[in-house]
């Protein structure tokens, strides 16, 4: 329970690059002791997403211009070939569930909904990944794809990028359907650029915040 809040408390902006995480608060929150939260603390601090500073306690990891782009880097060598590995195992089945998620992404993005589109968004890409039945290829890519839960927050919340992102899924899905693997594989580079080059230019700006005060 204490694991997936803070995943969801991440993933959906709430927790902030650099940002103080307080155990007792989110306990208090929970409704169970600091030990559940301590685990969960200790389970992202292995993936990455949180660090441990000696008397500052636990804060959410801040990544380096390099470190992005090279996380986003693993991620296309990983993904080009798992997509490669699915295209040709998608089915009536699969599409259908494309088109579904592709809608309430939409509805999502419009409303500005972020927290459920990043929710959906992670639900499309992860229902083509899984279809190439490599669980271990899938596992890494989930890994890669938290250690940057914590700036994907900031990608959606500009409108003419949600809208960018929705076109970009359509366009995979039709090269997916058309059978053109080599295309939809192309669209895919181009959907993780723009984040990346966006995100890139994000960090440029960034500045550490002050802790503020308990």
């Amino acid at each position: 329970m204490a694991l997936n809040h803070l995943r969801q408390l991440i993933s959906g902006g709430f927790l902030q690059p650099d940002d103080r995480i307080r155990q007792e608060q989110l306990a208090e929150d929970l409704g169970c002791s600091v030990i559940p939260v301590r685990e969960a603390l200790k389970t992202l601090e292995a993936e990455g997403q949180v660090q441990y500073v000696p008397h500052r306690g636990y804060h959410v990891t801040r990544l380096s211009i390099d470190e992005l782009t090279e996380t986003y880097l693993i991620r296309r060598l990983l993904e080009d070939e798992i997509v490669r590995i699915a295209a040709p195992r998608l089915g009536p089945d699969d599409f259908a569930e494309f088109d579904r998620l592709m809608d309430s992404m939409e509805s999502a993005s419009t409303a500005a909904d972020i927290a459920t589109m990043i929710t959906l968004n992670r639900d499309f890409h992860f229902r083509l990944f899984e279809r190439a039945d490599r669980p271990r290829m899938v596992d890494f890519i989930r890994m890669l794809w938290q250690a940057t839960d914590s700036y994907r927050a900031r990608y959606y919340a500009d409108a003419p990028a949600r809208e960018r992102v929705d076109r970009e899924h359509r366009s995979i899905v039709d090269a997916l359907r058309a059978g053109e693997v080599d295309r939809a594989v192309e669209e895919l580079d181009r959907h993780r650029g723009h984040a990346v080059a966006a995100l890139a230019s994000s960090l440029e700006n960034d500045q550490p915040r002050p802790d503020s005060e308990d």
